[in-house]
């Protein structure tokens, strides 16, 4: 699957001490159970597979419609740019750790899905975290699936026989209908999406306190060696574009979540009123290019005297700078589809990732060394600016 020729780009591998392992998990296997995408430190090992980028060919059909282009054009040409990337992380690995892990939590944009945030992911579990990349079913995903049980009333219900009599459906990406009102449908998924962070949490702990699980794919993974792996004392939400809003939202219904992490966030799904409920630190990290005066006023909303509120911008960069889109097109495939900035995207995604880690260090009480980078939570370096480039009048806050 996929072009040969594009053997020069590759998603970046993690730089920490851990080797990384990614595994998935299906809770329930209804649209309303939890699905993610687990990024951990794991064994070293050789025989491990590096899992597919995209997992199957509905994902493409679904970044079409997000895309509105047709799916069987569009299907050989994502398969031709994207097929055989795969994610810098061993499938299925065993989990290894000297120490309780800090978890994540993260949110992907609009018309993305579980698997298209990997450099973020995959350099945060070889830091030490464990990472659940959540696959929302709000409709926002540009593809996602459940199972529904087979309506064959003859077939006795077994354990043997239950995965046997599941039927894989798919749930495509919702577009705006003609007319329809655009809040009302955001405002209602941030919320479903938040629910779903707060739901990945509630599994992990499960997991955490040695509760046995019931994954409803066939992976390898032994869920059990995570029993007590977590430092659950220690949580924080991470999300891009939709998922910065999902962020806000979820520290808004959870406390447990001590700090957020919002890429480029886009603040139009948020109900006013949720802002002063907020009352844990949250990190804006922007690019240069997607940003504008409203959503950075709609982001100012949340300033504080008492708890910490910090933006910083990197300069050279665009919206799609924080998923992985951008290591894996050509320069001028990607300036074209603008899906790279001016700026290395590795150089980008790393000083991204610099930042993140030193806020999770100062937020979280970590133990770490990451508060070498704690100079570009406030934008000290030649490619950050402090704060926005966008100018935002004082009427418009």
């Amino acid at each position: 699957m996929g072009n040969t020729c594009n053997n020069h780009l590759r998603i970046p591998p993690a730089k920490g001490p851990n080797a990384v392992g990614c595994t998935d998990f299906m809770m329930d296997q209804t649209a309303q159970g939890s699905f993610f995408r687990l990024y951990y430190p794991c064994q070293e090992t050789e025989k491990a597979e590096t899992p597919d980028w995209v997992p199957c060919r509905e994902y493409f059909n679904g970044l079409a419609d997000f895309m509105k282009i047709n799916r069987t054009l569009s299907e050989r040409i994502f398969n031709y740019l994207f097929g055989s990337f795969k994610i810098p992380a061993h499938l299925d690995a065993p989990f290894k750790s000297n120490e309780k892990c800090p978890v994540v939590i993260f949110s992907h944009g609009l018309g993305a899905f579980r698997t298209l945030y990997s450099a973020i992911c995959a350099e945060l579990a070889s830091q030490g975290f464990i990472v659940a990349s959540v696959e929302h079913r709000d409709q926002s995903a540009s593809a996602t699936f459940y199972f529904r049980e087979k309506t064959n009333k003859n077939v006795p219900k077994t354990s043997a026989s239950a995965k046997d009599n599941l039927v894989k459906e798919w749930m495509y990406y919702r577009t705006l209908q003609h007319g329809e009102s655009e809040f009302p449908l955001r405002n209602k998924q941030v919320k479903q999406r938040a629910d779903e962070c707060i739901l990945t949490l509630d599994k992990l702990t499960e997991i955490n306190s040695g509760i046995h699980v019931q994954n409803v794919l066939q992976t390898q993974f032994d869920w059990a060696t995570l029993e007590n792996s977590m430092d659950l004392c220690r949580i924080a939400a991470m999300g891009h574009s939709f998922g910065g809003a999902t962020v806000i939202e979820a520290l808004c219904k959870e406390v447990k979540f001590k700090c957020g992490i919002a890429l480029d966030a886009w603040m139009f799904p948020l109900d006013d009123k949720t802002f002063p409920q907020v009352k844990q630190p949250i990190f804006f990290i922007n690019s240069e290019k997607f940003q504008w005066a409203g959503n950075i006023s709609r982001i100012r909303k949340l300033d504080s005297a008492i708890i910490q509120r910090k933006m910083i911008t990197i300069r050279g960069t665009v919206h799609q700078s924080f998923p992985d889109f951008t290591f894996l097109t050509s320069n001028w495939i990607g300036k074209l589809m603008k899906l790279k900035g001016q700026l290395d995207p590795e150089i980008a995604i790393d000083l991204s990732n610099k930042a993140t880690l030193a806020f999770l260090q100062c937020h979280l009480g970590l133990e770490k060394n990451f508060n070498q980078w704690d100079i570009l939570i406030d934008g000290q370096d030649d490619n950050l600016i402090p704060g926005t480039n966008v100018t935002v009048f004082q009427s418009a806050i």
